[in-house]
Parts: C-alpha cells; sequence; structure tokens
C-alpha cells in the first residue's frame, strides 16, 4: 500500500495511517475553505470549530470533568518543567518522585522556584523499577506532588499512583497520553507533549484543575507563560500551533472510532506483551526494568554488550526497522510501541530478533 517502514522512534513518533491520509487529502483544500489549515487563520469560525472539536473529541476520550481546563500550549513537554512550579508553588515547596532521566530534568527545573522535596527515587538501580510510594512524606505546607508517569528513556511506568496527602497530584504523561484509560479526576493537572502518541511536535496538552489556575502569580512571571494566560484565551492568546491542533483533533477521532481508550489498552497489552514474551525467553536479548514497572510505549532491551548492541542495530534498520538505537544517556536498544505503531509491526520486528539471535 505504502513505502513506510516500521519507525519504532520514542518520537517523533509513528502515526495512524488513517490520519495521516485525511490531512494529505486536505492540505490543499480544507473541506472547501479553498485553503489548508497552515494557511488559514485562527481567528476564523473555520478554525474555531477545528480547535473546539479537537478539545471537546479529547474530553470525550477522558471523560474531563468540567472543573477541568484543556489547553493547547506551545513549547511541548519540557517548558512545563518550568512552569509548573512558577504558577503552582503558592509556598514555595514541592514533593518531586524521581524515576528516571524526565523526573530527574524536573525536579532540576523546579529547584529554580522553590524547595524540592525527593520524597522517593530508584536511582540506585539505575531507574529501572518505580519505587513504592504509598507512604511517602508529603509535608502540609507542599504544594503539589509530581511524577513522571511514564518515562521514556527509562522504560518504567507507576501502576498505582502515590499517596499524596491529599496535596494536589501532577502528572507528566507525555509518552503514555491515551493509551489507556484515566480517571481524571485523581490528578490536579496532567500534561502531555504530543509528539510521541498523539501528533506532530512543538505543542503540549494541559489538563489542569480549575483551582490551581491562579491570578496572583509573581509579577515577574512571563504572561505567556500563566496558565490564566491561556485559560482566559481558549487557547488562543497568540497564534497556537493551528497544525498540531489540527492533526491532534483527527487523532482523538480516529482512537474514538477504534472503541476509545479502553480499547486502545486492550491492543497495547497485546503488542508489548509480544515483545516482553521474546525477550523474557531470549538467551541474547534482556529488558532493563523490572516486570511490576514495565511501560507498555517504551521497551529498552539490551545484548549485554555494547558491541552487540550496535550490531544488532544496524541489523535491523538492514532488514526495515527504524529508531531502535536506545536513547544516547542509557545505550542499548528501545522499541517504542505506540497506539499507532501496528501488532504486525512487533510481530515482525521479534521475527527478525529471532534471526539475529539464531545467527
Amino acid at each position: 500500500m505504502y513505502d513506510r517502514t516500521f519507525n519504532f522512534s520514542a518520537g517523533p513518533a509513528t502515526m495512524p495511517v488513517p490520519v495521516l491520509e485525511e490531512v494529505r487529502d486536505e492540505v490543499l483544500n480544507y473541506r472547501g475553505s479553498g485553503m489548508g489549515v497552515m494557511e488559514m487563520s485562527h481567528r476564523s469560525k473555520v478554525y474555531q470549530t477545528i480547535i473546539d472539536e479537537a478539545e471537546q473529541d479529547l474530553r470525550d476520550l477522558m471523560g474531563i470533568p468540567d472543573n477541568y481546563k484543556v489547553l493547547f500550549i506551545q513549547g511541548g513537554a519540557t517548558l512545563q518543567f518550568a512552569m509548573i512550579p512558577m504558577n503552582l508553588m503558592k509556598n514555595g515547596k514541592a514533593v518531586y518522585v524521581e524515576t528516571g532521566a524526565w523526573s530527574k530534568k524536573a525536579i532540576s527545573e523546579a529547584k529554580k522556584y522553590g524547595e524540592v522535596i525527593v520524597a522517593a527515587s530508584s536511582k540506585d538501580k539505575n531507574y529501572s523499577y518505580i519505587p513504592d510510594c504509598s507512604a511517602i512524606d508529603v509535608p502540609e505546607d507542599a504544594d503539589y506532588v509530581y511524577i513522571c508517569e511514564n518515562e521514556t528513556i527509562h522504560g518504567t511506568t507507576w501502576q498505582t499512583l502515590p499517596k499524596t496527602n491529599g496535596k494536589p497530584l501532577v502528572s507528566d504523561q507525555s509518552s503514555m497520553f491515551l493509551s489507556k484509560p484515566c480517571n481524571v479526576s485523581d490528578y490536579a493537572m496532567i500534561y502531555a507533549g504530543v509528539q510521541k502518541n498523539v501528533g506532530p511536535a512543538g505543542m503540549v496538552v494541559v489538563i489542569i484543575r480549575e483551582d490551581l489556575i491562579r491570578d496572583d502569580l509573581d509579577e515577574k512571571v512571563p504572561t505567556y507563560l500563566s496558565y490564566k494566560t491561556h485559560a482566559d484565551a481558549g487557547s488562543m492568546y497568540n497564534t497556537p500551533n493551528c497544525w498540531a491542533i489540527y492533526v491532534c483533533g483527527k487523532v482523538f477521532k480516529y482512537l474514538k472510532s477504534l472503541g476509545g481508550l479502553a480499547a486502545m489498552e486492550k491492543i497495547n497489552i497485546e503488542k508489548a506483551k509480544v515483545l516482553y514474551d521474546f525477550l523474557d525467553s531470549s538467551k541474547l536479548f534482556s529488558g532493563t526494568v523490572e516486570k511490576g514497572s514495565r511501560s507498555l510505549m517504551n521497551i529498552p532491551f539490551v545484548t549485554g554488550d555494547k558491541d552487540v548492541d550496535a550490531d544488532v542495530v544496524a541489523y535491523t534498520k538492514a532488514a526495515g526497522f527504524e529508531n531502535l538505537k536506545g536513547h544516547k544517556s542509557v545505550g542499548g536498544l528501545r522499541a517504542s510501541t505506540y497506539n499507532a505503531m501496528p501488532i504486525e509491526g512487533v510481530y515482525a520486528l521479534v521475527d527478525c530478533l529471532k534471526k539475529y539471535e539464531a545467527k
């Protein structure tokens, strides 16, 4: 049908073919408007419909309560490492759980704005597990508790949310967003960079409870970095990432057509099982994450020899598989099996790895 590779990139990542086909067909002329979405005014009635539908479809998918705002903000997830403490630190103190590279970066950024308490960490075992947070110390004057719910680089994910002592829970869901059902009411704020599991790079989705949106921020906080700015303007304080919102809206509709997030979770569990079962039975390859903390989205694995790892990357690339090299900070290999990766791609990868092992 198409000359497309199986792309296991951690982001920007593979996208659903039906969505790409729709986008292709509308690039020159969006629904009779005579122009493409990249060309039209974000203040037009046509574009207002696009962003309104995108928000409503996301609310439908996740069951987002009415007292939560949905914001489409430029800058990606990394900008949120600073925006969160800027906006949420009233008392200047927050609790973070360190589970890998991305939570570590968030901690480093938050320290610029107040006191950061690292209540638990899995650094002792190279971030290969999620620590037990059923009884972490959360001070009464802490403003919030922060987690990275799925660590893209290290391939771990939370199975049980931490006890927060009634404090707001903030979660970075970038690499697991919309991969399974989510009870939004368990969180005060969820955010996700969209380039991993939803759409093109350059934007973050923020789902934030209204009581966290403040108008008494330090006057030095830039206007654009206030959640209130975006909430009051319907995500259009300035020209938003129109293209990303448009494509994400297509993906939201596509997920709804598949049966929603419960159906997506079932597919993702099945896909991940194919690869994990192989890794658990292989004599050459092994996963790097403890079984109770394994991600459905990002699956790192190794041979135990850096040179062999590199050879496997070259072998799989020659066989038509892309982006299986592990992150530069950890090495090894990594397969990201996001929503848009078909199960046929995972089966094909396992067959390729079996051939390499036999060789």
